[in-house]
């Protein structure tokens, strides 16, 4: 004891104390404090893990796969700009078609209706365009004459007299018929022959043949078939009447006398052929 009284004072056990008893508090508060949480959290971490069946978590594997799917699919169309349709039923699938044929098939049958109506009026511009052309060309068009080229033969008749005088000619010559082919064979080209072509004011054709032969072959080179069709008298003479078989509405005149064989023939008719007949000197 102290002479006071009191016990004597150790300052390095107090000074150890103190010490011991300052920072023990303060990291022992934090431990526990530290302790606590990490228990609440293995706590919640472990009611939770507890709580979890396995077929809860593949029910909620499921579901969050649907939902992303659902929301992936919303969000596409969305971005399309395109909103969700629920689909159809076979009913109203089945209408759609139906109305869809129907419209085709109206815009196909009016196109064939168009086409239709524009081959009429083609048809028809034409057949006006004919009518009038036809028309025109009746009131306005007018046959072209053909020119009879006219030779002389009077000269060649003189020549063939002086060969041969039983070579005949008209003179005259029929008031408006024209001389229009005129042949004489020379001597050495015997049997001699002589030819004189005209055309009448109808436009129809009158010849002459002649020839020192007398014998049918004359008349078939010169005619062809015939057929005997009566007589004709000019000037007191007999002619016989011929008609040809090879040539269509022609006839013919023969007289055969004197070793010569004169032939008038052509389709202008039996009167003009009498007419020229007549003529012959």
């Amino acid at each position: 004891m102290s002479p006071t009284g009191h016990e004597p004072t150790h300052p390095a056990t107090n000074a150890e104390e103190n010490a011991s008893q300052q920072p023990t508090d303060a990291p022992a508060g934090g431990a526990d404090r530290r302790t606590g949480d990490a228990g609440e959290r293995g706590s919640a971490v472990g009611g939770t893990a507890g709580s979890a069946a396995p077929g809860t978590a593949e029910d909620t594997a499921s579901g969050t796969a649907e939902d992303a799917a659902s929301g992936t699919a919303g969000e596409q169309g969305a971005a399309d700009g395109v909103p969700a349709q629920p689909p159809l039923d076979p009913a109203a699938r089945e209408r759609a078609r139906a109305r869809a044929e129907a419209i085709a098939y109206k815009a196909q049958d009016r196109a064939n209706r168009a086409k239709a109506r524009t081959l009429t009026n083609m048809f028809w511009a034409l057949l006006a365009t004919f009518v009038v052309v036809a028309f025109l060309m009746t009131v306005t068009w007018r046959p072209k004459e053909e020119k009879v080229r006219a030779v002389e033969y009077t000269a060649q008749l003189e020549d063939g007299r002086k060969l041969a005088p039983w070579i005949r000619g008209p003179e005259p010559m029929p008031d408006g018929w024209t001389a229009t082919n005129v042949e004489l064979r020379a001597p050495e080209q015997r049997p001699i022959t002589w030819h004189l072509g005209t055309v009448t004011t109808e436009k129809k054709y009158v010849g002459l043949e002649q020839s020192n032969q007398t014998n049918p072959r004359y008349q078939n080179d010169e005619l062809g078939k015939t057929e005997d069709d009566g007589t004709s008298t000019i000037g007191g003479v007999v002619w016989q009447r011929k008609t040809l078989l090879d040539r269509k509405d022609e006839n013919a005149l023969v007289l055969i006398g004197s070793g010569v064989t004169t032939i008038v023939t052509g389709n202008a008719g039996y009167p003009a052929l009498e007419t020229f007949a007549a003529t012959l000197r």
